[in-house]
């Protein structure tokens, strides 16, 4: 495994990408289900923010709606972050998180990317593993 590798998780869906992008738009249609989630704010368009929070504050983040390309592409860029079970807690200020939409002849391929999340980190593991089940679920829900 690559020490600067970023997490990245692709999937397919016989969706088009008109239909997915306002999801992956509403994080409190995708990033929920597993750890008690609260999100509060907005994510629709370029310089909108919202915080999360799961399991009972033991991740805490706050990102930036950076780039908005409708049907193609969203970026935030993570401003603040406390992960309390990480001696650095503040391991996901500065990095990015990325959807990428790119339609193909049956749907659309999906490709999240979180940037900086790479297997050097202390919490690459634990991050990995949640943001797995995250858009497993959400691919699910694209796919049922």
């Amino acid at each position: 495994m690559e020490s600067n590798k970023n997490f990245e998780y692709s999937f397919h869906s016989n969706k088009i990408a008109k239909e997915i992008f306002p999801i992956l738009k509403n994080v409190k249609s995708w990033w929920n289900g597993l750890f008690g989630e609260v999100i509060l704010g907005e994510s629709n368009q370029t310089g909108d923010e919202f915080s999360f929070s799961a399991g009972d504050d033991v991740h805490f983040s706050k990102q930036k709606l950076i780039e908005l390309n409708p049907n193609k592409e969203l970026v935030w860029l993570v401003t603040d972050s406390n992960l309390s079970f990480l001696q650095d807690t503040h391991e996901w200020e500065n990095t990015k998180i990325k959807f990428i939409l790119e339609e193909t002849k049956n749907g659309t391929k999906v490709t999240f990317t979180h940037e900086g999340l790479i297997p050097k980190i202390e919490c690459y593991k634990n991050c990995t593993g949640a943001w797995t089940q995250y858009l497993a679920n959400l691919e699910k829900s694209l796919n049922s």
